[in-house]
């Protein structure tokens, strides 16, 4: 297999390194020339809790990529998810019926990448890894999570199973049936860290306090409404369980719900990274995220089931203002949204 990695940032960045480490056949693919510049001159560094290791990977850019021509093999797009059509569409031309795209980002991207290329030819993934770009050649990461990948429609076909033994290299990434289980539960639990972007403070410490957990457990419950409605089965991963924020029509059980809490705070410790990419890309870069296209869709599924999106829609109207300078990063942002909650579920 050879792997084409488009966007090679924290994720496409880390899992290709350890791919190519490994000695796979991978090329990373980026449309910011000065990384692949950095990996073409140097390697590509990736810093960790306990070392920093440099690999010679090949790397182009996308304009190389596209004049060089040629058939890929495994594409793991990996690019922002605003970003989706327009490197799936570029890539088109050098697709086969034999390759497949593998997504390994944030969202429902699979649902685009699919319209474009087809069912047959796109393959799921959800990547939970805290993992930041520095600058060129360097790449922070920050703690290692899960790794699921899965067929659209669950089958174990022997693709899945040769991807998911070359991933090794990377970690535990392991096979599953239910791919959107996962990728609605980490949409659920994204809300939440969407939340944490709005404020200036560390992921751990905002989860941390007790007297702002019942917001996080609203907003993650009208994302899982919406999992329920479209009839997917939202699955747990790294001690966050779904059905126990939201038990479907039984009462909470707060004892399990603040365990569970606890549990994510501690974990979030352990790690390197400690603010998500979203506030990143707010106080760092100063760019837009793409917390549009992750909560847009679910909010707009939501409302046609009839459902109260309320908590959602007011996370991605902060995080709208906060990119357009319109609001500040300031704690009060998480006490209007837990006042917000108090008015509509209290």
């Amino acid at each position: 297999m050879k792997f084409t990695f488009i966007g090679a940032g924290a994720i496409g960045g880390v899992v290709g390194a350890y791919l190519a480490k490994a000695g796979e056949d991978v090329t990373l693919v980026d449309i910011n020339e000065a990384h692949i510049k950095a990996i073409q001159d140097k390697g590509l560094a990736i810093e960790t809790l306990d070392e920093t290791f440099v690999v010679d990977v090949k790397a182009k850019t996308v304009n190389e990529l596209l004049d060089e021509g040629g058939e890929l093999d495994v594409v793991v797009l990996a690019v922002k998810a605003q970003h989706t059509q327009a490197a799936v569409e570029n890539i088109v031309p050098l697709l086969t019926e034999n390759s497949v795209v593998v997504s390994m980002q944030n969202g429902l991207t699979e649902n685009v990448i699919a319209e474009i290329i087809g069912e047959e030819r796109t393959i799921g993934s959800f990547v939970n890894l805290f993992a930041d770009y520095q600058e060129p050649g360097l790449i922070q990461y920050g703690g290692v999570g899960a790794m699921y990948i899965g067929e659209l429609d669950g089958a174990r076909t022997d693709r899945i199973v040769e991807i998911e033994r070359r991933l090794q290299a990377w970690g535990n990434a392991e096979v599953t049936d239910n791919i959107y289980g996962y990728l609605w539960s980490k949409l659920a639990y994204g809300a939440i860290l969407t939340a944490t972007a709005t404020v200036d403070e560390k992921m751990a410490d905002t989860l941390d306090p007790i007297d702002n957990r019942e917001m996080f457990v609203e907003v993650a419950t009208e994302v899982l409404k919406v999992a329920e409605k479209v009839g997917v089965e939202p699955l747990g991963f790294n001690n966050w369980e779904p059905n126990t924020v939201y038990p479907k029509g039984k009462e909470r059980d707060w004892d399990a719900i603040n365990e569970q809490f606890d549990r994510i705070v501690g974990l979030l410790r352990t790690y390197k990274k400690v603010k998500t990419g979203i506030w990143r890309d707010l106080a760092v870069h100063k760019r837009k995220t793409e917390v549009p296209f992750h909560l847009g869709p679910v909010i707009e599924k939501g409302e046609k089931f009839g459902l109260d999106m309320t908590l959602t829609q007011k996370i991605l109207d902060m995080i709208v203002e906060l990119e357009e300078g319109r609001r500040e990063m300031t704690k009060e942002n998480i006490e209007e949204l837990k006042t917000l909650s108090e008015e509509k579920y209290s």
